[in-house]
Formats: C-alpha cells, structure tokens, sequence
C-alpha cells in the first residue's frame, strides 16, 4: 500500500457544523432602518449584543432605547470600530458612499451586506444592476480589506419587528468568498429562532439573490402576505 492509498481521505465536514458566534459584538449600519432595526432587535433578543448605527448617534441611541435587550447607539464609525461583524443595512442610494467613508473603520471586519438594489415604477419594483454586478460586489470593491459576505436579503421587516411573533420561518441565503466567513454569518442567522443559514455560493452570484426580492414584493401584493423563502432537502 502506497502512502498515498494510506492517507485516507479526511471525512468531509458536515455543513451543519456552525461556529459558535454568541460572543462576537453586532454592528448594524442603517440600523434606524426598518430591515435593520428588525435584525437588530432579532439577534439582540437571541442573546447577542448589538450596536445600531447611523449618521446622527443621537437618532440611533434613540432607537436603541426602543429595542432594548442591551441594543446600543452610536454613529456609523463608532459602530464598525466597535463591531466584530457588521451588517450593512442602508438604503441602496447612499450603500456605496457609507461604505466609502468607512472603508478605515471596516478594515479587518466580517462585513455582511443585504442591500437590495430595486427601482419602482407603476408596475412595481424591479431588479437595478449594479456596475459591479451586485451591492455585495459593490461592497468588496470598496471594501479592499474587509471579508464581504452578503445576506438577510429577503426578510421581512415587518415579522422581524414584531414581538409578538415568536419565530421567523425563513432561510438566508449567504454568499461569500470564504468558508470560514460564511458559516460565521450562517451560524449568525441561526441565532434566530426559526431561520437557517444556507450557503448558496460566491459573491458573483448575489446579483440573482439580491434581485429575488423584486418577485417577494409583487407576491406579498398579491396574497397580503410577508413571504420569505425555504430551500428544499438540505
């Protein structure tokens, strides 16, 4: 037996098994934000601790003030500094000039973007292509020294700010470069009772996860609802 035959194979990792993550510090740019303040409180009421932010400190200690569990306010800078992972969670029109100004405060940091570029017009909203390709490739090129993921695209802010709705039946498809960033942000999501994490690929591909909430907004028209999403046999 050659010691090529005699090195077995390592046993493939088992994609369910997820770091634990209940001790990382949560930034939340655009965490005044509905999308935002939602997760904010989500993962705050699942025992994380969470930072908002936005451009004014004293509009997101307000809005800390009102989520409770510990959430804290500050402004963009203070909130990347002070954040092991920070959720971008802007409005499309100014996700790359934040991200600009904070390019020194993001540096080293796990940044998860879930910016969807949509444009509205009488029939609806519709999928906005970005020169880049994606707000999470936007994210990366901006980004040069941070690990850029992207998530939370299709959640529902108004199930996320309800505290009457116990768990939110949903997956989050997360993209990234990195396996070891992913499963971070997977396990991240996971913290929420009701919501896996999925790896469903590289940053190229965030432009069609991005654009799908498009088709969520013209079905939550239509049936009244707040869709989300589940993937099938995994």
């Amino acid at each position: 037996m050659t010691s090529t035959d005699s090195a077995q194979k390592a046993p493939a990792k088992d994609p369910w098994d997820l770091p634990d993550v209940s001790g990382l510090v949560v930034g939340v740019l655009g965490g005044t934000g509905p999308q935002g303040k939602g997760l904010a409180y989500r993962l705050a009421k699942a025992g994380q601790k969470v930072i908002i932010g936005s451009r004014a400190a004293d509009r997101a200690q307000a809005a800390a003030d009102e989520l409770g569990h510990g959430v804290e306010g500050a402004d963009n800078a203070e909130t990347a500094r002070r954040s092991d992972i920070v959720i971008v969670a802007v409005p499309w029109d100014g996700h790359g000039k934040t991200l600009e100004s904070l390019r020194e405060e993001l540096a080293g940091k796990l940044v998860v973007d879930c910016v969807n570029p949509l444009g509205f017009d009488k029939q609806g909203a519709y999928a906005l292509k970005p020169e880049e390709g994606s707000a999470a490739q936007q994210a990366a090129a901006l980004l040069p020294d941070s690990r850029v993921t992207a998530a939370f695209h299709h959640l529902s802010a108004v199930l996320l700010e309800d505290p009457e709705i116990d768990e939110v039946d949903t997956d989050v498809m997360v993209l990234g470069e990195a396996r070891a960033d992913v499963e971070i942000v997977q396990a991240l999501a996971g913290r929420i009772p009701g919501m896996r994490g999925i790896f469903a690929g590289r940053l190229r591909n965030a432009h069609q996860v991005e654009s799908l909430v498009a088709n969520l907004i013209s079905v939550n028209r239509r049936y009244k609802a707040h869709a989300g999403l589940r993937v099938t046999d995994v």
